[in-house]
């Protein structure tokens, strides 16, 4: 039995206890044989297990007198295949190759550090891109595994090869885009028409409806001011996704928390920016094909393919806030989540049908 989407949790399974004192072991129990398997010395930080796509390895951060350690396990018996001493103060996630060949290990936002190791835990490269400053904040492996994009404090995002694991190129966020090249989507809102004469009672539910529209460039975007005086400041590429074609790139850059930015990874440009009316929660690739969808803690749920974008209002009675999405591994559906509702959104084929919902109830 392959856990990998229980460990995928491990930010709330291994924690350390109110005093400090102790810290909670894995347990992997085996539903075939009915074996136990104890993991001691995980470490609870931002990224701390991860899996190798074909589930064959698991690699997991540990924390031992005060030294960062990185374990790689056989997920087929959980024996130990590897285990080293990583070359960093607060080691703060790990993230496996999707060819399952290199871990990315990186270290605390106060030291700017990317490691490569190998399967047999050999340090392949180290990556810095600057020092005394507040440094990696998101990492996210291209699924061809030929890119390695790491989002900073300082608002860029690079791009690392996996030739020669060096810089191939920085992408900045302005406030402003002015590439005459480069598509900028804006959501615009409209409260529907109030007709005249007999109202029926009780009034429907008043939505407004939203539409994108074309602006024209150079265009401004909406900035957020961070309060640097404060933990947590929203500075920096806090998101980053590729598509499943490695051809695009996603980000959102949290001091302009309305605007989706998609890279044209080929021609290493920027290709379109959405700017939505309220902040991006979310964002996530269809698993089969070059679409984008995105959810800001509204009604509606946002999609965009190199084909256009489209705003969908969620049906069903009262308030339905999208706080988060995910979708079907055959890329026909989503699952929209609120507070204590989910609803799927089934996307058809048949000419002339863009999207069709559903609503269900849920008391999770």
């Amino acid at each position: 039995m392959n856990f990998s989407e229980v460990f995928k949790l491990s930010g709330l399974l291994c924690k350390f206890s109110p005093d400090g004192k102790y810290l909670l072991r894995i347990t992997v129990w085996s539903l075939c044989t009915k074996s136990v398997s104890y993991i001691k010395y995980p470490k609870a930080c931002q990224q701390g297990i991860t899996f190798t796509r074909d589930g064959r390895h698991m690699a997991l951060a540990e924390r031992r007198d005060c030294k960062d350690y990185v374990s790689v396990f056989v997920c087929s018996d959980w024996q130990l295949l590897r285990h080293f001493d990583t070359d960093t103060q607060d080691l703060a996630g790990i993230e496996w190759a999707p060819n399952g060949c290199v871990l990315a290990v990186w270290d605390t936002c106060l030291e700017y550090k990317v490691l490569l190791y190998s399967l047999d835990g050999r340090l392949l490269s180290a990556f810095c891109a600057y020092e005394w400053s507040l440094g990696v904040k998101s990492v996210a492996w291209s699924p061809s595994s030929q890119f390695l994009a790491v989002g900073s404090y300082d608002g860029k995002v690079r791009i690392l090869n996996h030739v020669t694991w060096k810089m191939i190129t920085e992408f900045g966020h302005p406030a402003a885009v002015s590439n005459p090249k480069t598509v900028v989507y804006k959501e615009a809102q409209k409260s529907p028409k109030l007709g005249l004469g007999r109202l029926p009672f009780p009034p429907p539910r008043a939505t407004s409806e939203s539409k994108y529209e074309i602006a024209s460039v150079p265009a401004s975007l909406q900035t957020l001011k961070p309060l640097t005086d404060r933990a947590n400041p929203k500075i920096g590429v806090g998101m980053l996704a590729f598509s499943p074609d490695s051809y695009f790139l996603a980000t959102r850059n949290d001091n302009v928390p309305n605007a989706v930015w998609v890279w044209d990874m080929q021609k290493l440009r920027l290709f379109v920016v959405l700017e939505q009316l309220s902040p991006v929660r979310l964002f996530q690739w269809d698993p089969q094909q070059p679409r984008l969808a995105i959810c800001t803690a509204g009604s509606k749920v946002y999609l965009w393919s190199p084909a256009g974008c489209v705003s969908v209002q969620v049906p069903g009675e009262g308030d339905f806030p999208v706080l988060s999405l995910c979708w079907h591994c055959s890329g026909d559906s989503l699952a929209l989540l609120s507070k204590d509702h989910f609803c799927l959104c089934f996307l058809e084929t048949e000419e002339g049908v863009s999207l069709a919902v559903r609503q269900r109830d849920s008391h999770t």
